[in-house]
Order: structure tokens, then C-alpha cells, then sequence
């Protein structure tokens, strides 16, 4: 089949195409018992659920194009090898984080991988009102092995610059980050959309010179600064989870970035989904406790990734950076505290920084959040969407004065009940 010219899965040619892969038939069973069918919601991929009668698998496929915009939008089909050397990584840094992937074809842009099941999308048990047992503590725990592990302060120089080289092909990608993240929330973009009625909270926002700059810093920051390899989409919608099972999915947007990138993306999305709790009420204050939940989470991520990072930096820094030669080595342990102390610092104000922006282009861009969406009366909607606006201007313009976690969930907490519109 890698010998073919691509062509799109439909489930009526899946068994056809995959069905005398070994790895396969010996996990699902022979062709002739699978049942396919196609499931892919999201912005970019044909995705099929493979059943037989030995077990299940997903099979992913890139489209030449973004699947939410059409072909007017092409893209290149090479996206799925950096998913693919992506998961293979975070695999290797975080073991049991990711599902297991069990085959690859280049060619045809296929990569065929674990079914997870009872697992369902996170952002869904979310707007639910459903609860994960531990997953800020799992989250924190990803973000702090595959970050510090792919990078300088853990890898060989050469592996980890073979690394650079690889991920930086995946230039359109990329290109999509760095234009819809952090530059079309903040203009009127062609691409933007937005909930009716939130105009004058547009308008304060694009009408903030300070917040251009900073959301530009924080370009030249995710363009610039290529300290380790992201994730590059970790939000509510590439977690899938069980009341006890936390595993994440879709790196395609893989790249070297800033350590603070994927924790900042990640906590954004729970600020919005404690934001969006309101709108989601059948009775007022049925959601309280949901959005207290969703704040303990949140400090969770923060609290568990600077312990396990600071973890990995005594125990695992054998990198080119911060050489302990330099420091415990020669009884100097404080100074290597100190420079931990520092690193961790400028990853929090980063992460504060990527997590407000994160905030608008949900909102103001183009693929927006079901954390919001699914709020059927618009006016409670643009409500709370002015409110999670609101506050991604005070992360970006306050992460220098922010002192800890907790501050930021207090924060979420006090605007939860303001008028933002």
C-alpha cells in the first residue's frame, strides 16, 4: 500500500487497504470480521474505530487539507510523521502517557494505534460536570517528564539537535500557531469568528496597544526560543480519560518551543472550562462545586509539574545545561537551586503569558472551545466569554506580579462573578 498513490480511507475500503497488516490482524483478527467506522470530530483528520474479533484499533489519516475549513485550505500530509515520532517520544519520556502506536505508513499518512476504551475526550466529561480522579497530578506529571526530557538539560547534544532538525520540518504547522494563536485574535482576521453580543469586549481588546505587544513577545518567544519538544495543541480536547486513566493524543503540532508552551495551553483550557461553568447551569449554583474542582485541578497541573521537574533537574540533569560538574560537583548545590529557582520562574511567567493568549484566540480565532459552544443562550455565553477575555489580559500583562498558582486561581474565582460585557 506505501507504494500507492494517497488516497483517502472511507470505512467501506479500510479492510481492503490495511487488512493483511500483521500487526494489525493479530490484534483486531482477520479482515473479514472488522467493522470500521469513521468518528474523526475534529479540525484536521480523518479518524475510524476498527473492531474484529480479536480487539479494536484507531486508525488515523491526514487529509491533504483542514478537514474544518475544506480544500480551499491545503495542507501537507507529512504532519503525520510528526505525530508519529512525536508519540513514539513521549512515549519513551512518560511511559503508559500515550496510546500505543502500532503501525506507520509515511506515504499514505496512516498510523494505526491503540483503541482506548472506556476512555472518552476530556473537554466532554468536562462540560458534563464529570470529575477524573488524580488528573491534575497525571497532567503535571506529562508536562514535566516529556518537557524536561526533550531538552538540553536532559538529552545528548547531538540526539537532541537531530531532534531540532526533525520537528523543525514541520513548518506549516507551525505557520498555523503562529498566525491563528498569536496574531488573528487581535485584528479583524478572516478567519475569526465570534458569539454575538461580545463586540465591546473585542473592542477594548484590539484596542489595547500594551496587549499587541505582549502577545507579540510572546510570538517571538514560541518562534524563537526552541528549548524543548512541545506537544503544541495539549488542551481539554487532546486528553482522553476514564475515572481513573489519563492518556493524551493528537501531538501533530509537535515543535521545539518554550518549556512553558504546553503548560500554559493546558491550564488555559481549565480556566475556561471554570469560565464557562455558569453558562452551563440548569439552577443557579448547581455548577459551584464543579468549578471549585476545576480550580484544584488547575493548581494541581502547576503545583505537580514544578515538584516533578524540580525532581528530574537533582536526580536526571545530564545534559549540556546546568552541568552538575559545574555545581554539586563541586559543593556547590545552593548555586544549582538557585539556577532551578530561576529556570522555574521564567517557565512560570512564560506559561502565565501562552496560557492568556491561549484564552483570546479560544474565543476570538477560529476553532473555538465546546467548553463555551456548547452554551445554547449566546447572551449567557458572551458573558462568560468576556470574563475568560478579561482574564487572559491580566495573565498576559501580570505574569511578572503574579506570585504563585494559587494567586491565578483566586483570580479566576473573583471574575467568575463580574460583568466583563
Amino acid at each position: 500500500m506505501t507504494a500507492q498513490t494517497y488516497a483517502p480511507l472511507t470505512p467501506e475500503t479500510l479492510a481492503q487497504r490495511l487488512g493483511s497488516l500483521p500487526e494489525l490482524a493479530e490484534r483486531v483478527g482477520p479482515a473479514d470480521s472488522w467493522t470500521v467506522k469513521e468518528v474523526g470530530d475534529g479540525n484536521l483528520n480523518l479518524v475510524f474505530i476498527v473492531s474484529g474479533s480479536a480487539g479494536q484499533a484507531v486508525v488515523k489519516q491526514a487529509l491533504p487539507y483542514v478537514r474544518l475549513v475544506g480544500e480551499s485550505w491545503p495542507l501537507p500530509l507529512k504532519r503525520s510523521f510528526f505525530e508519529y515520532h512525536a508519540l513514539i517520544r513521549q512515549e519513551a519520556r512518560d511511559p503508559g502517557s500515550v496510546p500505543a502506536v502500532w503501525h506507520f505508513d509515511e506515504a499514505q499518512a496512516i498510523i494505526a494505534m491503540e483503541f482506548l476504551f472506556p476512555h472518552v475526550i476530556l473537554r466532554q466529561a468536562l462540560v458534563e460536570g464529570r470529575r477524573v480522579r488524580d488528573l491534575g497530578e497525571r497532567l503535571g506529571l506529562f508536562c514535566a517528564r516529556t518537557l524536561f526530557r526533550g531538552s538540553d538539560l536532559s538529552m545528548k547534544p547531538a540526539d537532541r539537535k537531530a531532534d531540532l532538525a526533525l520537528f523543525a520540518g514541520n513548518v506549516e504547522l507551525c505557520d498555523i500557531t503562529e498566525n491563528l494563536v498569536f496574531s488573528d485574535p487581535y485584528f479583524d482576521a478572516p478567519l475569526n469568528r465570534h458569539t454575538a453580543g461580545l463586540e465591546p469586549a473585542i473592542a477594548r481588546l484590539r484596542g489595547d496597544l500594551s496587549l499587541k505587544v505582549a502577545a507579540q513577545h510572546l510570538k517571538l518567544a514560541f518562534s524563537s526560543r526552541a528549548e524543548t519538544m512541545l506537544h503544541g495543541d495539549l488542551h481539554t480536547g487532546s486528553v482522553m480519560v476514564t475515572e481513573t486513566e489519563i492518556r493524551m493524543i493528537d501531538p501533530e503540532f509537535a515543535t521545539y518551543g518554550p518549556i512553558g508552551f504546553d503548560v500554559g495551553m493546558l491550564i488555559a483550557n481549565f480556566l475556561m472550562a471554570h469560565l464557562s461553568q455558569p453558562g452551563h447551569e440548569v439552577a443557579p449554583g448547581d455548577r459551584e462545586a464543579q468549578q471549585e474542582w476545576l480550580l484544584f485541578v488547575v493548581e494541581a497541573v502547576w503545583d505537580r509539574f514544578e515538584a516533578e521537574f524540580s525532581r528530574l533537574w537533582r536526580t536526571e540533569r545530564r545534559g549540556m545545561l546546568y552541568q552538575a560538574r559545574l555545581y554539586e560537583d563541586q559543593g556547590h548545590g545552593l548555586a544549582a537551586e538557585q539556577a532551578l529557582a530561576d529556570l522555574l520562574g521564567q517557565i512560570w511567567r512564560d506559561m502565565l503569558g501562552f496560557c492568556g493568549i491561549e484564552m483570546h484566540r479560544r474565543i476570538l480565532g477560529l476553532a473555538h472551545n465546546a467548553d463555551f459552544e456548547r452554551i445554547a443562550d449566546t447572551g449567557r455565553r458572551a458573558a462568560c466569554e468576556a470574563r475568560a477575555l478579561a482574564m487572559g489580559r491580566q495573565l498576559m500583562l501580570g505574569a511578572g506580579s503574579l506570585p504563585g498558582i494559587g494567586t491565578v486561581a483566586a483570580m479566576a474565582r473573583r471574575m467568575n462573578r463580574e460583568d466583563h460585557l
